[in-house]
This record gives C-alpha cells, sequence and structure tokens, in this order.
C-alpha cells in the first residue's frame, strides 16, 4: 500500500511564500498532484505532473505555483510563491489522478496540510 505524507504547509503572510513536500512510501507509476480545499468551498486541483512530466496548473496560481517531482527521492514538490489571502487552504498531495464525470479525483490521498495566508 502506498502511502503520502504532506509537510511545509504553515502560516505566511501575503506575498510570501511555502513549499509543499510529500514524500512517497514508494515510487509508484502513475500521476500525482495537489489539491486544495478551504472552508465552505468544493476541493480543486491546484496542479498534476503525469509520469510523463506533462504538468497542468489551475488557472489561479499559474505564474506563481510550481510542481515538481524527485523520482529519486520519491518526493513531490509544490513551491508557491506570491501567496495570496485566497490560496489559504488545506493542502492534499494525491497520486493517480483520473476524472469522473468531468472532475478530477485521485485513487491515494495524503493526510492534508494546512497553508494560512493573512493580509
Amino acid at each position: 500500500q502506498v502511502h503520502l505524507e504532506e509537510s511545509g504547509g504553515g502560516s505566511v503572510q501575503a506575498g510570501g511564500s511555502l513549499k509543499l513536500s510529500c514524500e512517497v512510501s514508494r515510487y509508484i507509476n502513475c500521476g500525482m498532484g495537489w489539491f486544495r480545499q478551504a472552508p465552505g468551498k468544493e476541493r480543486e486541483l491546484v496542479s498534476s505532473i503525469s509520469v510523463d512530466a506533462i504538468i497542468t496548473y489551475a488557472d489561479s496560481v499559474k505564474g506563481r505555483f510550481t510542481i515538481s517531482r524527485d523520482n529519486a527521492k520519491n518526493t513531490l514538490y509544490l513551491q508557491m510563491n506570491s501567496l495570496k489571502t485566497d490560496d489559504a487552504a488545506v493542502y492534499y498531495c494525491s497520486a493517480c489522478i483520473y476524472y469522473s464525470g468531468g472532475r478530477p479525483q485521485a485513487t491515494i490521498w495524503g493526510q492534508g496540510t494546512q497553508v494560512t495566508v493573512s493580509s
């Protein structure tokens, strides 16, 4: 069974940066990504990276967030710059992303890490 463990969340002022990490218990040959969910809002796919290194970003984070994957370390990263208060949410590492009814889903989830952005 594959386990995902996030780290790197925390509190930051608007305009600041955070880097999230997701350690994977073993290599998995499928796409990975980061979702987030803020209180009262639906979960959204922030960014994904496929096995072939094809990367997607939500429009709201393009130019500010960077996803990367180090297969040698079995670790997924999300560098978040120029953070906005709207970026505050619980961020979830995910693996084996698929689409169901047009909505992104994942087979494997981490426990989530809180990102708080103050104005």
